[in-house]
């Protein structure tokens, strides 16, 4: 979202947390589309109702692993649906390639594969940091 949010002209730069970075035409579908041979991939349940949910039982691991346990079953059990567009909308004009980025790589991710978080990072131009964990 912030991809192309940030090109509003009160916006100076951009801050990804372990986060998509896509260019031009990319969606988060097309960026998960094809995971690399033992890459994780989200647990993403199939849409109920137009929506979609991280399967529960797969929450902590995936995207809560340096949670406390009842914390992550917390979050696990109030997550807010978002709708199936929010994988599926393409970006028309990336912001960072017009605007300063910083990029938060988390090098345990279980969310999306590090090793794409450094790609997206690296082409978007962020200064870039990388964190032990998820």
């Amino acid at each position: 979202m912030i991809t192309e949010v940030g090109n509003d002209p009160k916006v100076a730069g951009l801050v990804y947390v372990a986060a998509f970075a896509p260019d031009k035409g990319e969606s988060v579908s097309s960026l998960i589309a094809n995971p690399p041979p033992g890459a994780p991939v989200p647990p993403i349940l199939p849409p109920q109702d137009g929506y979609l949910f991280l399967d529960k039982t797969e929450f902590s691991a995936s995207f809560a692993g340096d949670v406390e346990p009842d914390i992550a079953a917390f979050m696990a059990d109030s997550q807010v649906p978002w709708g199936m567009e929010a994988l599926n909308g393409k970006i028309s004009e990336p912001a960072w390639r017009t605007k300063p980025s910083w990029y938060l790589l988390a090098t345990e991710d279980r969310m999306i594969p590090p090793d794409a978080e450094r790609f997206m990072s690296t082409r978007a131009g962020s200064t870039v940091v990388e964190v032990n964990g998820g």
